[in-house]
C-alpha cells in the first residue's frame, strides 16, 4: 500500500457516493484472471483516450458505472471525469493532462484497486 494516497481515500469515503463502489467478485476474479499488470494497461489506455484530452466531448458521461475493475475505480476515486477530476484532485479541466497528471491519475486508480483486492 502507498501511504501516499491515505488521506485522498479519507475524504473519498467521506462522500456517500464515492463509498458505495465496491469490487465485485466478478471484477477481483477478472483481474486474478488477466494479472495487474494487464489492468495497469488498460487503466492506462482508459486514461489516455478518455481523460487525457484537452476536450472531451462526453465529459461526465464517458466511464460507465461497471464493466470493468478499471471503471468502479474511477468512479470510486474521482478519476472518471474531468469535473471530478478536478474537484476532486485539482487537476484543472479544458486542457490536455500532462503525463505526470496521467501517471498519478493512474497511480490512484491502481493504488484504489490493490487495496480492495486485499480486502
Amino acid at each position: 500500500m502507498n501511504p501516499q494516497f491515505d488521506n485522498l481515500f479519507q475524504r473519498l469515503k467521506t462522500s456517500p457516493f464515492r463509498a458505495k463502489f465496491k469490487l465485485g467478485e466478478k471484477d477481483k476474479a477478472y483481474i486474478q484472471q488477466k494479472g495487474i499488470e494487464t489492468i495497469h494497461s488498460h487503466c492506462r489506455d482508459f486514461v489516455q483516450k478518455r481523460l487525457a484530452p484537452a476536450v472531451i466531448p462526453n465529459d461526465g458521461k464517458q466511464t460507465p458505472m461497471r464493466g470493468h475493475p478499471v471503471f468502479v475505480a474511477q468512479h470510486a476515486t474521482a478519476c472518471c471525469c474531468r469535473g471530478c477530476i478536478s474537484k476532486w484532485h485539482k487537476i484543472p479541466a479544458g486542457r490536455s493532462l500532462s503525463p505526470t497528471e496521467q501517471d498519478y491519475i493512474i497511480s490512484v486508480i491502481m493504488e484504489w484497486i490493490e487495496r480492495e483486492m486485499m480486502k
